[in-house]
């Protein structure tokens, strides 16, 4: 590439980061005048967020998504947030001013360079929906499992190994999404997760399932494939014969059941 050609694109990245700090701005403005609930800056390519953003205290959903900077501090002032989406944005740690946001029932860090969670998630008691699909999580803390109104969790795309047994006092969990990690093991405190519907686990290193999977009787579909499986417990054959749970799976030996059944896979 020539020298022109360098200079060139140059000005025209520099020309489509003024324009999308422009609309972002004109955005902030309108729901600033407006008094908006909710404001969309998902994808826009911005390198930094407007300040203004900060004064938008009225607000109940955020959408940051596919940007390239870096949360600012001031999004801890937004204290009336109940939904915010942050993916796609290449983070690899949360500001902590983030814990005063504990209005929030849902958030999506999908898609990020998230290694850890902070200990101040713990205070985002109120949280119904957490996906951190596509991450870096190599553990899960214990104190997720204080996170006791988690309806939905998604772990899916990480680099978890085990789970802490306090995962089993998520009780109103309906979907868990733990496909795509390198779980050799579940700890039977799963067995306490008497309203999960929807239960993936796809693509680990299982060699084999707690009984007390069996205690899943709100269960209606059950992703096992791509693991290690060469049997499933007694109890869980005999839940999934009389509850007609729909299960993808690869292994030796499996339940009979009914035709109408059939099969599909679980995305929470």
């Amino acid at each position: 590439m020539s020298d022109y050609d360098e200079l060139l694109e140059d000005e025209l990245e520099e020309m489509a980061e003024t324009d999308a700090l422009e609309e972002a701005e004109e955005r902030i403005s309108e729901a600033l005048l407006g008094g908006a609930a909710s404001l969309d800056l998902g994808f826009l390519d911005l390198n930094v967020i407007p300040s203004s953003l900060g004064e938008l205290t009225a607000l109940t959903e955020l959408d940051l998504s596919g940007n390239f900077f870096e949360l600012p501090d001031f999004l801890g002032n937004l204290t009336g947030l109940t939904r915010l989406d942050l993916v796609d944005l290449q983070l690899t740690e949360l500001p902590v001013s983030m814990r005063n946001l504990t209005s929030l029932t849902e958030l999506n860090l999908s898609g990020n360079h998230l290694v850890q969670l902070p200990g101040w998630m713990a205070d985002l008691s109120e949280l119904t929906e957490l996906n951190l699909e596509g991450n870096q999580l190599t553990e899960l803390p214990a104190w997720v499992g204080d996170l006791s109104a988690l309806t939905e969790l998604n772990l899916s795309g990480n680099q978890l190994t085990e789970l802490p047994a306090s995962l089993g006092n998520l009780t109103a969990l309906t979907a868990l999404n733990l496909s795509g990690n390198q779980l050799s093991e579940l700890p039977e405190s799963l067995g306490n997760l008497t309203a999960l519907a929807h239960f993936d686990i796809n693509g680990n290193q299982l060699t084999e399932l707690p009984a007390s999977l069996g205690n899943l009787t709100a269960l209606k579909s059950l992703v096992l494939r791509g693991n290690r499986l060469t049997d499933l417990p007694a109890s869980l054959k005999q839940l999934t014969a009389r509850q007609h749970v729909c299960h993808n799976r690869d292994i030796t030996r499996t339940p009979n059941r009914s035709p109408s059944s059939g099969t599909r896979s679980s995305t929470p």
